[in-house]
């Protein structure tokens, strides 16, 4: 298959807002690309197989290499460049790598430059995101879109999924299993109106404490252990107390979910940049971390991820002992209304509240967990930021916030916001903003950057606004922190801010 065959279904995606329009494109290419499915897939969804090149944005922009005349370069090519791109190092690799960064391009038409510079430096954004991918995947090998759902839940990855479809049919998406040591996707929660709508909602649950940490999936065979991130990178080797702890507990082999954070000296949670500091290369292991585990998916050879929360939980409690989780299964309201309050006097943001006979719906945000917090939160994502006046001058300070599209599309903007930033965060912001800025700089007191941070922003509410895209804007918004550990994709959608306006007859907020 040709490049520029991925090149145009990629603008043809771009082009349109119709999700079934977007799927209908990415399953005709997919349908066509055979052993190929696995690259093209990659392509299109804007993360090749082989992750980070090593490729700088200043490089590929500053490349200068005439384009080819006519399209020749195929996707197996331009994936093998890829692979040895990410492989080649030591002696001689910067060399190498430049003679391959020149082939790759000298063999792409214009066109297919400008899709490889996106590419190699994620901006390519052209609307297939997981859902439409997936559907599409579903299309293209003619089979149930929930066996596709379930098979990338438990590889975690789109072209292996896309792969199994289309050689294998539904056989094979189901024979996907968890597997100890592979990570899958975390089961994610929805926002509930009250602590009292979700308990109401969800019948029968267990309450928890909804920390103020960085989410973490544990695996354990005999004595390896391995630790990953909810956007599983794996960190194994930055955190030897949480691998020396589940290593010593009582059983042969487990899967869990949960939290870590590094607590002050009275039990109360550090700043969550704090925490995710420890997950760098060079982090500082002075700061311990402590985990709460909340869920359990394997224990001693059985799978529960179908299983309901309530026989979860109690695997969870003979696997984990004392680093369970505050919480309480069953509670009354009072108890549970008790357990919040509690919960928020220990400096940690609220609770969750899961229904008891939920399964794990792994890499899914649905109504069986809901979060409840005092003050209204949303993730959003960074679209561009002005220059300061004032105390600000020489500092990117006013964020432009965007919502993400559930179709597939680029992020809403729904308001902007200078509130909350420390002199500490406007410093950082200013520098590695600029890193991401992109050639669209039209204002000279707007930079406009490639979507790529997500903000944790704290608002009173929405409003409806004729000013934005979306039609609604933020009230109040106020920036709590950057959340490295989240990726745009799993930002909070428009749904979700619309979801925040007045009801019909109730009158907004006074502040």
């Amino acid at each position: 298959m040709l490049l520029i065959d991925v090149v145009t279904t990629s603008g043809a995606v771009a082009a349109t807002r119709s999700r079934l329009a977007k799927v209908r494109a990415l399953a005709s290419l997919i349908a066509q690309a055979g052993a190929e499915a696995g690259p093209a897939v990659a392509f299109l969804s804007g993360a090749p197989r082989q992750g980070r090149t090593g490729i700088g944005y200043r490089t590929l922009y500053e490349l200068e290499v005439q384009p080819a005349a006519e399209p020749s370069l195929t996707v197996e090519r331009t994936d093998a460049v890829l692979e040895e791109l990410s492989t080649t190092s030591g002696k001689g690799s910067a060399q190498r790598r430049s003679e391959l960064l020149t082939s790759l391009f000298g063999a792409a038409t214009s066109a297919e430059q400008e899709f490889l510079r996106r590419l190699l430096t994620g901006e390519l954004r052209q609307g297939a995101l997981e859902g439409v991918m997936l559907d599409a995947i579903a299309a293209a090998a003619e089979v149930p879109a929930e066996p596709v759902r379930r098979a990338f839940m438990l590889s975690g990855h789109l072209p292996v999924t896309a792969v199994a479809a289309l050689t294998g049919g539904q056989p094979e998406l189901e024979s996907f299993r968890l597997e100890v040591g592979r990570p899958v996707r975390p089961m994610l929660a929805s926002p509930a109106a009250s602590l009292e709508d979700a308990l109401a909602e969800l019948g029968e649950c267990v309450v928890e404490y909804k920390m103020d940490g960085a989410r973490i999936q544990v695996h354990k065979d005999g004595d390896s252990v391995h630790v990953f991130t909810r956007t599983l990178r794996e960190i194994t080797k930055s955190v030897p107390e949480l691998v020396d702890l589940v290593r010593e507990l009582p059983c042969g082999s487990v899967v869990l979910d949960g939290e870590t954070l590094a607590l002050t000296d009275d039990g109360k949670p550090r700043p969550f940049q704090e925490t995710m500091s420890r997950f760098g290369a060079t982090s500082e292991r002075e700061l311990l971390l402590h985990p709460y585990f909340f869920d359990c998916l394997h224990l001693d050879g059985t799978d529960l991820l179908d299983a309901p929360l309530s026989e979860r939980n109690e695997a969870l409690r003979a696997a984990v002992g004392k680093h369970v989780i505050p919480g309480l299964v069953a509670p009354s309201p009072e108890q549970a209304s008790h357990l919040m309050a509690e919960a928020l006097e220990a400096g940690h943001e609220g609770v969750m509240v899961k229904a008891l006979t939920s399964a794990y719906a792994a890499g899914r945000r649905g109504k069986a967990w809901q979060k409840v917090k005092p003050e209204h939160t949303l993730d959003l994502v960074v679209l561009a930021a002005e220059w300061g006046h004032g105390r600000r001058t020489g500092y990117l300070s006013n964020l432009h916030l965007g919502a993400r599209d559930p179709d597939g599309g680029p992020p809403i903007m729904v308001g902007k916001t200078f509130k909350g930033m420390t002199d500490e965060l406007l410093a950082w912001q200013t520098t590695e903003l600029q890193k991401i800025k992109t050639q669209d700089q039209t204002e000279s007191w707007v930079v406009h950057v490639r979507p790529e941070f997500v903000v944790e922003i704290e608002l009173d509410g929405a409003q409806i606004s004729p000013r934005y895209p979306g039609g609604v804007a933020l009230r109040f918004a106020r920036v709590l922190r950057y959340r490295p550990d989240k990726t745009p994709a799993e930002a909070d959608t428009i749904t979700a801010v619309r979801a925040l306006l007045p009801q019909k007859g109730t009158p907004p907020p006074t502040t």
